[in-house]
């Protein structure tokens, strides 16, 4: 009998406490973007030309919505992630959507894969690195690196490729890292528009 009424307390005081003996309720991830885009006027466009602009492709490591660091003071070559932070979409994505809307104020038009549309060159581009570093456990900065290549619609050539990349210092948390990075990605687009303005000059 006592073994019964031992196992009914038991139980009891289990169900009671269910809660904390369970895996605790953690919170929804923060989730960060690149920030609204400016309005740029498309009055007088700075490129004579209509670009086909594809989906910026991306080293595996980054295809993902994480928001990626380094401990380059302790292992730079091990990337890892936030746990409770984390992107509205992937980077190669924001970049994407950054890069439209800046060039479409920019040339003539911008169109992508989907639409079917006619284009005088394709623009390409490749992220290489989205991600944060701590040089020490106080102190952190922000890398966006990328390749673009300008290819001419007609002929299939390469017209021109280069590569750009863009540091900034961050806090040396979640939120420092998606701040820096935003700017960081609207300097380095800037960088590509100056870059393709020239290389496609007539």
């Amino acid at each position: 009998m006592n073994y019964v009424k031992y196992l009914f307390l038991f139980t009891f005081f289990v169900t009671l406490s269910g809660c904390t003996i369970g895996p605790e309720k953690r919170d929804p991830p923060a989730v960060f973007d690149l920030g609204p885009q400016r309005a740029y006027s498309s009055a007088k466009p700075i490129i004579d030309a209509t670009l086909l602009i594809s989906p910026v492709s991306a080293s595996p490591w980054l295809d993902s919505p994480n928001i990626m660091y380094r401990l380059s003071y302790r292992d730079a070559g091990r990337p890892e992630a936030y746990a409770q932070h984390r992107w509205a979409m992937s980077p190669a994505l924001l970049i994407t959507e950054r890069l439209r809307g800046r060039f479409a104020a920019a040339t003539r038009g911008v169109v992508g894969t989907q639409d079917g549309a006619r284009a005088d060159y394709s623009l390409r581009v490749e992220l290489e690195d989205f991600s944060q570093s701590f040089d020490a456990t106080a102190s952190s900065k922000v890398n966006v690196r990328l390749r673009a290549s300008l290819i001419d619609f007609n002929t299939r050539a390469l017209h021109a490729q280069k590569s750009f990349s863009v540091e900034r210092p961050a806090a040396p948390n979640a939120p420092g890292a998606a701040q820096s990075l935003a700017a960081a990605s609207d300097a380095v687009v800037e960088e590509l528009v100056a870059w393709a303005t020239q290389s496609l000059k007539k």
